[in-house]
């Protein structure tokens, strides 16, 4: 078991109104976390996993240095949420790894107004988004994969990324981004975060695995824009 302490898995934010701290005992890396999203990648999917909400950093530090025995299943001053999360309806396939990353883009024409986003499978719970901005579908779909693989680095979290472009996963396998769509001034500041992206694949290794999401046998990919 980690230390409350340890900075790692502690992400503090400005403190509001209606900040809550999350204490993971069982999950995929326990510890304190200060955003929902964050507590759901930890559990979702995780057999027997354990956890709750706090109000305060303080009463967070003092339940994950305790057992979880004494705060599951009793109720809190909080009005957080609860232990258990309820599954969506559908299933998917026994072939899906359930605690996983899926992206997806659209765009409206291509090329046209693009936009991505990263969505937690388990949860369907949309963990990042970025745009619109002018650019293509394979463009969107490449700058995904690489947002999910550099936020899943930055968290310390190992699950792979669904992805159902073939070019967008070979492209991030030569970590190049090879579309034919042409630098001008509409598109400078899209071609810019290109050239990060690839600087980033450049610069770091990973272990998550990209798979490839098939959608003839699973249906449509969770963070699809639902726009066909």
């Amino acid at each position: 078991m980690r230390r409350a302490r340890n900075r790692k898995y502690l992400y503090l934010c400005h403190m509001s109104k209606k900040q809550k701290y999350y204490v993971v005992w069982a999950g995929i890396m326990p510890g304190i976390y200060d955003s929902w999203t964050d507590c759901q990648l930890q559990t979702k999917g995780y057999d027997g996993a354990q956890f709750k909400s706090f109000d305060t950093l303080e009463e967070a530090e003092h339940a994950f240095a305790s057992s979880p025995n004494a705060y599951i299943g009793q109720k809190t001053s909080t009005t957080g949420r609860p232990q258990k999360i309820a599954r969506d309806d559908g299933e998917f396939s026994p072939e899906v790894v359930e605690n996983s990353l899926a992206v997806d883009a659209a765009c409206s024409g291509n090329p046209g107004q693009m936009e991505y986003r990263g969505v937690h499978v388990a949860s369907r719970q949309q963990v990042f988004h970025y745009g619109p901005v002018y650019g293509t579908n394979n463009i969107g779909e490449f700058l995904a994969i690489v947002h999910g693989l550099a936020l899943l680095k930055q968290k310390g979290l190992n699950m792979p990324i669904y992805s159902d472009s073939r070019n967008a996963i070979s492209w991030v396998k030569q970590k190049k981004c090879k579309t034919k769509l042409p630098r001008e001034p509409r598109t400078e500041a899209l071609f810019q975060l290109i050239e990060r992206a690839e600087k980033w694949l450049h610069e770091n290794s990973y272990t998550t695995p990209i798979l490839k999401w098939e959608t003839d046998r699973w249906g449509e990919v969770p963070a699809d824009f639902g726009r066909k």
